[in-house]
């Protein structure tokens, strides 16, 4: 079974799969459990450097924190799976992460502020506004009503030829509020029309591959 936890840590960190040498912040644990929580889930596996050296870890201890991360400092609280592997004499654990459904899941971010926080590649960022709100209503099971007007006919006509647009770009070419343009992408996105894609300090849309 040590060949499976080898497998695991010769890919490499990637969008299901984290490393934490040790755990010294469980804030920190909490974003990457939000993260994963709120995307396609995941695993962190404890006791592994960033570069794949085994590194172990004092079970009991490290466990303790793996729970209080996802049960205090989650909101909603993510729920895991936690099993225990011995590597090269050392001990790791394998923190199982499910995609959620009852997404936004909340962790601590700076200045005493609570975010939502998505898996993108290897890293865990901030969630933007569009995004928190098409989790919300999804997990509300809310209708959604499409209006075909002239702002969504610019924006998706636009889509057709150019990759990605920004928010900025989405209210001046619209000629919309910061409010009524987050309505619109919120229910184009719930919708499958439009795609959120975010990355470290931008958030863009583009249109779905399978509608455009």
């Amino acid at each position: 079974m040590s060949r499976y936890i080898q497998r695991l840590i010769e890919q490499g960190e990637n969008q299901h799969l984290d490393f934490k040498y040790k755990i010294s912040d469980v804030k920190k644990i909490a974003r990457t459990f939000s993260a994963f929580a709120n995307t396609e889930g995941g695993k962190l596996l404890v006791g592994v450097k960033d570069n794949g050296k085994i590194a172990g870890i004092e079970t009991d201890e490290e466990a303790y924190m793996l729970e209080s991360a996802a049960h205090i400092y989650c909101r909603p609280r993510v729920n895991f799976n936690i099993k225990n592997w011995r590597l090269e004499g050392k001990n790791i654990l394998e923190v199982t992460i499910e995609e959620s459904n009852k997404k936004p899941h909340l962790a601590p971010w700076k200045n005493n502020l609570w975010r939502a926080f998505v898996r993108v590649n290897d890293e865990n960022f901030v969630a933007n506004s569009v995004l928190v709100e098409v989790w919300k209503k999804k997990r509300a099971d809310q209708a959604i009503f499409i209006e075909y007007n002239k702002s969504e006919k610019q924006l998706l006509e636009y889509l057709e030829y150019h990759k990605h647009i920004s928010m900025k770009e989405v209210c001046k070419i619209s000629m919309l509020s910061y409010p009524a343009a987050k309505k619109m992408l919120t229910n184009l996105a719930l919708a499958g029309i439009i795609k959120i894609c975010t990355e470290e300090y931008s958030t863009t849309y583009s249109l779905n591959p399978t509608v455009s």
